[in-house]
């Protein structure tokens, strides 16, 4: 089953994710807040990381320059990972305020364990890292549970790209998504490269969309009006909490802003077919230009440049129809300025 068709929308409807991840700190209350703030800024799901510390790092792994820049500390990167985790039975709490509050709960999973608890715990499709992209065992192991998947592409090129769209095909996921995705934080606007997201869904043939990590609105903005079919945003409930991605990511008024914004472009992307609105039929009428008498025409002459214009009139012919017009006969006589007509 499309995991989007599971949602209510109406055409065009972007999914949109917020992104809480880590930015609840370690912390019950700050994700439970989260999801009040992703509820009220009207976004399809919140999503966090779930994880144990102990299956998915060493100990002494450095920091990433973005983490040791934003935490400032001399913590190693499982000491970081560690005071972030929260525990399952938390996230059991999360996900039934979710349900209470009608918002999706979503989690990324690093490792099977916490992927198993996860799809048990009703997750609607799988959501896989960019960090798992080359983790061709992770990859096969998510097929059995039969659910959608979308991948995230951060750090790889398009050859990683596919020998991972491909393992989940071959392992026998159906329904793969994909998003564009550039893993810095913040992300550098010349370094989004929007352009790829429609490189991946000429290659693959499936739906797409971006994760954004670039200071903002505007990016997931124009990725909607490029063709985005979800849409994934960091938010914290204050960028200048002591936290790895705070600083990365947006405060719920300007989340609102997106998702408002990217509604807004929802109903003006229309059907892709050219033609008038209703509303340009009735300006029509008075709007576009109509063939004329230049000066008086009687009933018998030859309708010609000299005796003919072009104005607003209202009524009669058309312009478009000018060439047709020159050179047959006035059928009855017409003043100056009256609209031509052939009855």
């Amino acid at each position: 089953m499309d995991y989007i068709s599971r949602i209510p929308m109406t055409n065009h409807h972007v999914y949109i994710i917020a992104e809480a991840g880590v930015n609840h700190n370690g912390r019950l209350d700050l994700a439970l807040k989260l999801c009040d703030a992703a509820k009220a800024a009207g976004v399809d799901a919140v999503k966090f990381q779930t994880w144990k510390t102990e299956l998915i790092i060493t100990k002494g792994t450095k920091k990433a320059e973005y983490q040791e820049k934003n935490l400032n500390n001399d913590d190693d990167q499982f000491t970081m990972l560690k005071k972030l985790e929260l525990s399952y039975d938390n996230f059991q709490i999360v996900k039934q305020h979710c349900d209470e509050i009608g918002i999706q709960f979503l989690s990324t999973a690093d490792e099977t364990e916490s992927l198993d608890f996860l799809v048990n715990l009703g997750m609607p499709f799988i959501k896989l890292g960019s960090g798992d992209i080359t983790n061709i065992p992770y990859l096969r192991s998510v097929a059995k549970y039969g659910m959608p998947v979308i991948l995230s592409t951060g750090m790889a090129n398009l050859a990683q790209v596919a020998i991972a769209y491909d393992t989940l095909q071959e392992a026998g996921v159906k329904d793969i998504s994909i998003l564009h995705c550039t893993t810095n934080y913040p992300c550098p606007k010349d370094e989004v490269n929007l352009r790829a997201m429609q490189t991946l869904k000429d290659a693959f043939k499936c739906k797409v969309g971006y994760s954004d990590h670039t200071m903002g609105t505007e990016i997931p903005i124009a990725a909607v009006a490029m063709g985005a079919e979800i849409i994934e945003k960091h938010f914290t409930l204050d960028r200048n909490m002591e936290g790895p991605d705070h600083k990365a990511s947006l405060e719920p008024h300007e989340l609102k802003y997106m998702v408002d914004c990217i509604r807004n472009i929802e109903v003006a992307l229309g059907d892709g077919i050219k033609k008038p609105n209703a509303s340009e039929v009735e300006i029509s009428k008075v709007v576009l230009k109509s063939i004329v008498a230049k000066s008086p025409v009687k009933k018998g002459d030859t309708l010609t440049p000299d005796n003919l214009a072009i104005k607003r009139a209202g009524s009669g012919i058309p312009a478009t129809y000018w060439d047709i017009i020159i050179g047959t006969k006035a059928l009855r006589d017409f003043d100056i300025d009256e609209p031509i007509t052939i009855e």
